[in-house]
């Protein structure tokens, strides 16, 4: 018997899978105790990549090296990973918790300071339109949507 699930196979034929919350936790502690301690990998990554990173490193000097930058690149996205886990953890628990697609749109145009902002009704609208004509919908399509029918109107 394994002490605790893992996503190893064993000797014994078991494939046992850790559960999501632990790893989200191991994840988390993993990324709060990123110190000055190193290890050396090699990683294939496309050669574009690589060069754009040593360019942005010398003219732009946006890190002390393409590794620090590959690095920070690497920690930014696993934190979002966990982010992004943890969140969708909560809304399958709370589904009622999940914005709607106008919530969403609303949100996206106060970000980018559109004037669609200031019209929240107008925009949960045009968000039920277009997920009824286009069911995979973003909050950038609703927008678009929004702003379309207030030039219709206007």
């Amino acid at each position: 018997m394994h002490r605790y699930p893992c996503s190893v196979p064993h000797e014994c034929g078991t494939l046992c899978r850790v559960k999501r919350s632990e790893v989200i936790e191991r994840l988390n502690q993993l990324l709060d105790n990123v110190g000055p301690d190193t290890s050396n990998t090699s990683m294939r990554i496309p050669t574009a990549l690589r060069d754009a990173a040593a360019l942005a490193v010398k003219e732009l000097e946006v890190a002390p090296s393409a590794t620090a930058l590959t690095a920070k690149a690497l920690q930014a996205t696993l934190e979002a990973i966990v982010m992004q886990a943890v969140l969708d953890d909560h809304y399958e628990h709370c589904p009622e918790a999940r914005p709607s697609l106008g919530d969403l749109a609303v949100a996206a145009a106060e970000l980018d300071g559109n004037p669609m902002a200031a019209e929240p009704d107008r925009l949960r609208r045009a968000a039920v339109e277009i997920v009824a004509r286009h069911p995979e919908a973003s909050a950038d399509d609703a927008l678009l949507w929004a702003e379309a029918r207030a030039l219709r109107v206007g």
